[in-house]
């Protein structure tokens, strides 16, 4: 970390002392290729560090610029008020992954920052700008991460899109619901945000290992298939696309078979609570030995995922008969009424 000490300088003597540390560092890149590919990060904070020292010379800053060691962000800091994060690519264009949306190590008196760019690949050269209007996007490693663009134009950064100013965002207690819900909005059809868990927390973490559905107990299997009736009415219309997409990325499990799960069996026999049903798919079988658990799933869901993989407006008081609605509308069997059905295994009385 570089830090100065020097007493909050007006910020266009400090814009003026980032330009001229650009200006020495593109000057001296040139010719020394070799010296610069080789430097990792934190070397380069090194270099950064070095050229502030010398540029702020005959500047408000002369004499204040320390070279700090640590984790924090940024890894300048001036006088605890204006600050510089440093950045680089081995690569010839002006692209990174930045740092956490959280800032969980930024200094909190830190009101203004600066990204000094080393773009490492030939021809080597540095830029710097201030750090919200180089951020383009979100990208996710082990939690949500800014893209670095240097090159964005006005009105291109991710602010910009989520319609949110970086200083808003960044003081929000959660800073992941904004973010999840724009890049949700941005969602195609087969898509899902796999990281933005945090914004259901009674929602299932997908555990680290992948597994085969094939690996797991009858148990499992049950459960899972129950809560893909529950939270995926579409799959009695043999569309899987979606129940898929959350096995992987809600639960680590693969399934190549995924339409075996639902569709196989033919048609059945079945008694229900309060009447008896012929021949009906064996998919209603499968509902009604799995109903308490399709049930259990749709009573403690949270409210807002079910209006997301529901695709509806609101929540009835009844949502196993909203369900039974919600299925009832997507299938039709011919012999028999869908809804009466689905209320008869839940031994409810139909509204009509």
């Amino acid at each position: 970390m570089i830090v100065s000490e020097n007493k909050k300088p007006p910020l266009e003597e400090f814009k003026a002392l980032m330009a001229k540390t650009d200006a020495t560092l593109n000057a001296e890149a040139k010719g020394r290729e070799a010296y610069y590919k080789g430097r990792n990060g934190t070397q380069l904070e090194e270099d950064v560090y070095d050229a502030l020292a010398r540029c702020a010379i005959h500047t408000p800053f002369e004499g204040t610029i320390q070279l700090v060691s640590g984790a924090s962000f940024p890894d300048i800091v001036a006088n605890r008020f204006y600050g510089v994060e440093v950045k680089s690519t081995n690569k010839n264009h002006w692209k990174s992954i930045g740092s956490s949306i959280l800032e969980s190590t930024r200094d909190q008196n830190v009101e203004r920052i600066f990204l000094t760019f080393g773009k490492l690949g030939a021809p080597i050269a540095f830029k710097s700008r201030p750090y919200e209007e180089c951020l383009s996007g979100i990208s996710v490693t082990h939690y949500p991460r800014y893209q670095i663009d240097m090159e964005l134009g006005v009105g291109e950064t991710i602010f910009d899109k989520m319609g949110i100013a970086y200083d808003e965002l960044r003081r929000l207690e959660n800073p992941v619901t904004p973010v999840s819900k724009y890049y949700k909005s941005q969602l195609k059809p087969g898509e899902s945000l796999w990281w933005a868990a945090e914004e259901n927390p009674e929602d299932i973490v997908a555990p680290p290992t992948i597994r085969l559905w094939s690996s797991l107990s009858k148990e499992e299997k049950d459960e899972y298939r129950a809560r893909g009736y529950a939270l995926f009415p579409e799959v009695l219309t043999s569309k899987y696309n979606r129940y898929a997409v959350w096995l992987v990325s809600n639960c680590s499990i693969v399934d190549p078979h995924i339409r075996d799960q639902f569709s196989s069996g033919g048609k059945v026999s079945l008694v229900t609570i309060n009447g008896h049903f012929e021949r009906v798919p064996a998919a209603f079988g499968k509902i009604h030995t799995h109903r308490e658990l399709i049930a259990e799933t749709i009573m403690t869901a949270n409210p807002a995922t079910l209006l997301e993989y529901w695709q509806v407006d609101a929540l009835s008081e009844n949502r196993i008969e909203q369900w039974c609605q919600i299925v009832a509308s997507k299938v039709d069997i011919g012999t028999h009424n869908v809804y009466h059905l689905l209320t008869d295994i839940f031994g409810m009385s139909p509204r009509h």
